[in-house]
């Protein structure tokens, strides 16, 4: 029993050394939905002893005891003003919802908003300290100037699952043939010209991403110093990426060891419902209902008014009930009997309610997660960024019924909401995602838990990180290489060509000058016999 005892107190030891750990999480998504997994794992957190920061541009919903939020408002007024845009009405006329100078803006600015921040200049003044950073995967970039002040590991949570930027970077393959860009709508499975745009669409969003990271780097250095190394050279030693992706719902990938999959880290099972909600849906009978909601990264306040009466007058046909979340009051009139808006709907509880029937949505990774858990088949209407992919995604899973904004039509919206409640192959699919989804050997918040404490216990776990991070693209992929031994094979067959030449050209000689003896000496065998027998005929006349 004594020897046994460092072993059967090993792992009490070792949750001891991490407990009551300080831990920053900084997430600069431009959309509410970026902090739900940072909630998720920040009260998995709390509930192991950790004190947590959280630092965002949307204010607190909700006291959480052991949470710190901090909403710099600096921050929180250029993310309102640069979501106003009316993503739905240009995504109806054919145009880019998001402008491609819009996208590579949005980094260097909110940075800058960020950093000048009167409550971030206090906090980064403060001197306090923390063990762990925790990162958002999607613009991290400027986060990373709190990460070199503090000296500690950071981590991801990748919030947009198809977004292959930070898992490649630190090391793991992401090779275009099979990683769909994540603003688009190719899959894995490719053909040329797919595989070509995609490529032309991956290397376009690098440029812009290097032309804005060039300009928020001297942003970070005006804060830091300008000795503060280049942010990709600090985000390719990142300690642990949490993927918010799974193999049943998103694509199969080759991860190196500091990678753990935690789709679904806010997935949970439904509560009861309210007693207005519960009786309208009861009121619906076999029918049941259908929910409608374009999250929180899509406003309805700011769509077109036709695209709601082309919405209202597609769901006032249907014979099931309808909840529809809404942001604001709309100037809607003739609501259908059938239909009720409401500013807030408690998503999951309706998604995992036995009557439901359909979900209309706009493909955000988070609300196509909770639709697969509790198994429910959707009409997907992307909108922008990787709504695309996400439906694209579904949709060759075979429970989604994909939708382009640019084409839709009442008819068209109520004959798909029809398909996917009446065909029985939508549900079928559904389900079968939902069992490869719920079949794992710890939950996604357990997973994300244990990843998170195990940085902190090795110290950064830097032991987990692949020397493929250092290698640059021609390094990695061998075209260095492969270009050594292109000159090499051309360099030995010049040589070989040189040598066969001198040689044959040698040969050609030795054999010309042969056959040139041989003619001398018949030449002159010749002219031998032909004195010969002159000398002959000359002695006969003599005779």
């Amino acid at each position: 029993m004594g020897s046994r005892w460092p072993i059967l107190c090993l792992p009490i030891l070792l949750a001891a050394s991490v407990c009551g750990s300080d831990i920053l999480m900084v997430t600069m998504g431009g959309t509410k939905s970026h902090k739900i997994p940072f909630w998720e794992l920040a009260r998995g957190l709390i509930r192991r002893g950790h004190n947590i920061t959280l630092i965002s541009a949307f204010p607190p919903d909700f006291h959480l005891e052991g949470l710190e939020e901090i909403a710099p408002a600096g921050l929180v007024s250029f993310i309102r003003s640069y979501m106003a845009f009316d993503l739905v009405g240009a995504r109806m006329k054919g145009e880019e919802p998001l402008p491609y100078k819009d996208i590579i803006r949005f980094g260097y600015e909110a940075c800058d908003a960020f950093l000048n921040d009167y409550e971030t200049r206090s906090l980064l003044q403060s001197g306090r300290t923390y063990d762990l950073i925790i990162l958002d995967g999607a613009y991290p970039e400027c986060a990373m100037g709190i990460v070199y002040q503090q000296k500690v590991p950071f981590m991801y949570i990748n919030t947009v699952g198809f977004y292959s930027g930070p898992t490649s970077i630190s090391g793991s393959p992401a090779p275009f043939s099979v990683t769909p860009i994540f603003a688009k709508s190719f899959t894995d499975n490719m053909n040329f010209i797919d595989r070509a745009l995609n490529a032309f669409w991956h290397i376009g969003a690098y440029a812009g991403h290097a032309v804005s990271v060039t300009i928020l780097q001297g942003v970070l250095r005006k804060h830091f110093g300008q000795q503060m190394p280049h942010v990709y050279d600090i985000g390719k030693n990142v300690s642990f990426i949490l993927q918010n992706g799974h193999y049943s719902v998103s694509y199969p990938r080759p991860y190196l060891p500091n990678v753990a999959e935690v789709a679904c880290i806010h997935c949970k099972e439904p509560k009861k419902l309210n007693a207005d909600l519960e009786d309208w849906i009861t009121g619906a009978g076999e029918a049941g209902f259908v929910y409608v909601s374009m999250g929180s990264s899509v406003r309805t306040d700011n769509m077109p008014l036709t695209a709601h009466r082309l919405i209202v007058q597609a769901l006032g046909r249907l014979p099931q009930r309808v909840l529809w979340k809404q942001d604001a009051e709309q100037n809607l009139t003739d609501i259908p009997s059938n239909v009720r808006l409401y500013k807030w709907l408690p998503q999951q509880d309706l998604l995992g309610h036995p009557k439901i029937k359909a979900f209309v949505t706009h493909g955000g990774l988070l609300s196509m997660f909770e639709t697969v858990y509790h198994g429910v088949p959707i009409v997907s209407i992307p909108v922008f960024c990787d709504h695309d992919s996400n439906a694209a995604k579904a949709e060759v899973d075979g429970y989604a019924k994909k939708l382009d904004l640019q084409y839709l039509t009442a008819d068209k919206l109520y004959e798909a909401i029809k398909e996917v409640i009446n065909e029985p192959r939508y549900r079928t699919q559904v389900k079968k995602r939902q069992i490869l989804l719920r079949d794992q050997k710890e939950s996604p918040l357990e997973r994300a838990i244990y990843w998170t404490e195990y940085v902190i216990r090795h110290k950064g776990a830097y032991h987990l990180l692949s020397p493929a991070k250092d290698l640059n693209i021609f390094q990695y992929y061998m075209i260095d290489v492969a270009l050594a031994f292109f000159a090499l094979f051309i360099s030995m067959s010049i040589l070989v060509a040189y040598i066969l030449r001198s040689g044959f050209k040698k040969f050609v000689d030795y054999v010309q000058s042969k056959r040139m003896d041989q003619l001398i000496d018949k030449s002159s065998d010749l002219v031998k016999r032909s004195k010969k027998l002159i000398d002959h005929s000359i002695t006969k006349k003599n005779l």
